[in-house]
């Protein structure tokens, strides 16, 4: 009887598993290092975050800001999933980590100096200091800069959640091939030199738009026009998928994720732009029913030209029309009525319709979820309309736009999107061509294998 000896593992294979776990505990120490080093080091910070609250304390403002905190914390992995399903099957997982990722880096980005730069003390109009670095001094007491009637902790927390999904929004452009570790980099590197300045212009105490009176309620310009215009720049510099063609519709392999995804972003987007009151009073309560009813315009104007196009209302087309409906009443939900965020919802979505096919159709820009057309274009419709019906008897803090005798603030709206669009853009495009030694994209073969198996090893699917 044959013996059949048990072949043993080559010696190259064992000299691997040994670097490995050389690799491991290497990173074990230096990980806990750098946390006993964070732990040692936060006795310069003891109290910083404490203080006392004081009278001016409101509970039921504060118990609403930390509701809609949770609600905008929501839509970052809800991105994930309205992106997820419309990728194909071998990226699904790819994408949705990647929302987790910018959820966890963003965290901890805006508590040791993000929110610094946008809302610590003044320079030049440009970028806030780091007197708030670690968030010394921002504790329990109001900053009433900002918010007089909730901690300050409860002010920065919200704003966080600002700061994560705006990177979020882009990786929509690069969806399939873009390189994790270089995606890192990015997020770093783009939300310290993108995303704080222009916060900062646009509502940090002596920012140069927010003291020429450009009016963003809830981060139209902020959020939507710097991640839909950084997001067009990546899509040129990272370049097109390996199996892109030029009007092809998405291989999307989940619609129900865009649906799930969909519900989600719309919920939570009543923390969005009604947690923007920072209170729990009347503007609160107009923010929420203008989003809602902006976003029910968007997403049946997207339906019945989807209908008219294609003989079948999508339902991947609704849910797209609601986004960016809600994209576009963002900025102005805090300073319009609900007669005109049916005419914002209805005009956004006529726009982000035509401008999606636009870019599919007529060019070779593999903007893989067309971030630029939805949230770039949205965002650009709805600054401008806000410098159209702006109505400063809703919003004291605001001013009236053209519809009601004031063209200036058109001006100033239009100012502050050509300035947003312009450096969201060419940073967004310099950064990376900064990044490409590293390597922006995946191989060949794993863009073929596809992200979720080649760079995570997991399966989204197993059926």
């Amino acid at each position: 009887m044959a013996v059949v000896e048990t072949p043993r593992k080559p010696a190259t294979s064992l000299a691997q598993s040994q670097s490995v776990y050389r690799s491991f505990g290497l990173a074990v120490i230096l990980t806990l290092a750098v946390g006993v080093a964070v732990g040692i080091l936060s006795k310069l910070f003891a109290g910083a975050s404490a203080g006392a609250p004081g009278s001016a304390i409101n509970t039921g403002d504060t118990a609403w800001v930390m509701i809609a905190t949770a609600l905008v914390m929501l839509m970052t992995p809800a991105v994930g999933f309205f992106y997820g399903g419309m990728v194909t099957s071998k990226n699904v997982v790819s994408v949705i980590k990647q929302s987790l990722l910018i959820l966890g880096i963003v965290s901890i980005q805006w508590v040791l100096f993000g929110y610094s730069l946008v809302f610590g003390k003044d320079v030049g109009g440009i970028i806030g200091s780091l007197n708030f670095f670690g968030l010394a001094g921002v504790g329990y007491a109001p900053n009433p800069d900002y918010a007089g009637t909730i901690p300050h902790l409860a002010f920065m927390a919200f704003q966080a959640t600002f700061a994560i999904i705006t990177p979020t929004l882009i990786i929509g452009s690069f969806a399939e091939r873009i390189r994790f570790r270089t995606l890192v980099l990015f997020v770093i590197l783009w939300s310290t030199l993108v995303y704080d300045p222009i916060a900062h212009w646009v509502w940090g105490v002596g920012g140069w738009l927010r003291n020429l009176g450009a009016l963003d309620f809830a981060g139209g310009t902020v959020v939507h026009i710097s991640a839909g215009f950084a997001g067009l720049a990546a899509a040129l510099v990272i370049g097109k998928r390996r199996d892109f063609k030029q009007g092809q519709p998405l291989a999307s392999n989940n619609v129900p994720f865009v649906l799930l995804g969909t519900a989600l972003l719309w919920f939570g987007w009543f923390g969005f732009n009604a947690g923007s009151a920072l209170a729990a009073g009347a503007l609160a309560v107009n923010a929420f029913v203008v989003t809602n009813t902006a976003a029910a315009a968007s997403a049946l104007t997207w339906m019945l030209l989807s209908w008219v196009e294609h003989r079948k209302p999508s339902a991947m087309a609704t849910a797209t029309g609601a986004v960016c409906g809600l994209v576009a009443i963002t900025p102005a939900s805090g300073f319009v009525g609900p007669m005109a965020s049916i005419a914002i919802g209805i005009i956004a979505g006529v726009v982000t319709y035509v401008m999606l096919l636009l870019r599919s159709k007529k060019t070779k820009i593999d903007d893989t979820l067309d971030v630029c057309a939805a949230h770039g274009m949205g965002g650009v419709v709805g600054a401008l309309l806000t410098g159209i019906f702006a109505e400063k008897v809703i919003n004291s803090a605001g001013n009236n736009g053209l519809l009601f005798g004031n063209p200036t603030q058109l001006g100033i709206q239009l100012l502050s999107v050509a300035v947003t669009m312009v450096y969201a853009f060419v940073v967004t495009f310099i950064l990376l061509k900064l990044l490409s030694p590293l390597g922006l994209r995946v191989s060949p073969e794993d863009e073929e294998a596809g992200l979720d198996v080649a760079v995570h090893g997991e399966e989204g699917y197993r059926l």
